[in-house]
């Protein structure tokens, strides 16, 4: 079969160019938007008098076919057609005849796969932002429960001061609202129309971009015909998007990881999102947490690859720019089914607040209330007050037992300050609610972070 392009060569192109040329094979993806695309461009046509309007009509007619044969899985993709664009305009003009041929004026594949690629890209960024807000509603509604469960915060993984598990789950939330926000920011940079520039330079055709804009639901057509071929930033940014986004995902799922384990027993992970060992019975493996922290490692090569084809290109349309595509399809799709296993993991695993509470009181998480309680009580610099409390903390771990399991008789006879009402400050419970200050980790201000968070996402859900 002749080549749509192919009146300026004498021979056949091989078989092996062919193959290796094609991208058919995974572009054919984008054929919902190509056929989106042709529709809004033949109507532009219709509008400045290039087709008239049984020509118009008859291309309507063969897109909407084609749509209806792909749909049921009965439209042949062949390597011949090279990609999503000639195959569908090789289809059409096979069903209708002249007209078909007339739908490429004004228009060359070069603005057409921008046009494709964008509308893609612009759609999965908003179902991606979609699953973000349902995963933060899920995590919510655990920590709702847990305002007053508690846990060890760490730093350096080193036990450091009391907190609930409830705002240990917000500062979760917290990562993924900056990742709707980073979703969000680059849908609305992006949310420009590329079709109608022709190849790299304009066309001769009067093309009304505004009008196409409009239609499609960009803000308004691209700037620079040069710049609007050449430029895959909507791609790369999308890649950015997912790649912050999976490693927020990523030191989650080290969190369950751990927490899941002998050594923590914060969690248990529903045997439904587990696995077990092909040679040791009783083991029940964190898979999907560990798959989740692996598959981190995938999307940040997807982004680094295309950065890789982008770097050294000249500008105006380049063939190494048909390597745009697949690792933004691997991207979406694995963050898709990542976001959906994810939530389903946190929703049924089982919270177990007496280990979190018992591993709360190893490693003397409230040392820093009693050293803040010598700087009100006696006005002390408050490193003469972190001395001291380290000599009552030496005493602790001598005698075997915790800070807050000290007696207030025994602290008083470790120092001739003014301690008295010091067990109180010791308490867990306490010492975690008198971080009352906005952002921490009292109750009620946990509380009212949920309460911020879930009327942003209703706002978001219903905006």
């Amino acid at each position: 079969m002749a080549k749509l392009w192919g009146g300026r060569f004498k021979e056949e192109s091989s078989n092996l160019l062919d193959m290796f040329n094609a991208s058919i094979g995974f572009d054919q993806e984008l054929w919902e938007q190509d056929i989106l695309g042709s529709v809004t461009h033949a109507k532009m046509l219709l509008n400045i008098g290039i087709l008239k309007k049984d020509e118009y009509e008859a291309i309507l007619r063969g897109l909407e076919h084609i749509k209806d044969q792909i749909q049921k899985g009965e439209f042949e993709f062949k390597i011949a057609d090279e990609d999503i664009h000639m195959a569908i305009e090789s289809a059409l003009i096979a069903l209708i005849g002249e007209a078909g041929k007339k739908l490429h004026t004004g228009r060359s594949r070069n603005d057409q796969v921008a046009l494709d690629f964008r509308l893609y890209v612009l759609e999965y960024n908003q179902i991606i932002r979609t699953k973000i807000l349902e995963l933060m509603e899920a995590i919510l509604g655990i920590a709702c429960a847990h305002t007053q469960t508690i846990m060890p915060g760490m730093t350096h993984l080193q036990h450091a001061q009391p907190v609930n598990l409830g705002f240990h789950l917000v500062a979760w939330c917290a990562n993924f609202q900056r990742d709707y926000w980073r979703f969000s920011d680059s849908f609305i940079r992006n949310n420009y129309l590329p079709l109608g520039v022709g190849a790299m330079a304009g066309t001769p055709y009067g093309n009304d971009r505004e009008m196409m804009a409009k239609e499609l639901g960009f803000s308004a057509p691209t700037l620079n015909a040069m710049d609007t071929v050449s430029e895959r930033d909507f791609a790369l940014d999308l890649l950015y998007d997912i790649s912050m986004l999976f490693m927020h995902i990523s030191r989650i799922a080290e969190e369950l990881v751990l927490w899941s384990s002998y050594e923590f027993k914060f969690i248990t992970l529903s045997d439904a999102y587990s696995t077990g060992s092909s040679i040791m019975p009783q083991k029940k493996n964190p898979d999907v947490p560990e798959l989740l922290r692996g598959k981190s490692g995938r999307v940040f090569g997807n982004l680094i690859a295309l950065l890789t084809v982008m770097k050294g290109l000249p500008l105006a349309y380049n063939k190494d720019t048909q390597e745009d595509k697949e690792g933004v399809f691997d991207s979406i799709k694995t963050t898709l089914i990542s976001l959906d296993i994810l939530k389903a993991v946190i929703a049924t695993m089982k919270i177990h607040p007496d280990n979190m509470l018992k591993m709360a009181k190893i490693g003397h998480l409230t040392a820093t209330d009693l050293a803040d309680f010598l700087v009100f009580k006696n006005h002390l610099p408050f490193r003469e007050a972190h001395h001291i409390t380290g000599v009552i903390v030496a005493y602790a771990e001598k005698k075997g037992v915790d800070i807050s399991e000290l007696e207030e008789e025994e602290i008083l006879q470790l120092t001739s300050l003014d301690l008295h009402g010091v067990k109180k400050v010791l308490d867990l419970k306490t010492s975690m609610n008198a971080r009352n200050s906005l952002g921490g980790t009292s109750s009620m201000r946990t509380q009212e972070q949920i309460q911020i968070l879930k009327k942003w996402i209703n706002e978001k859900k219903n905006g």
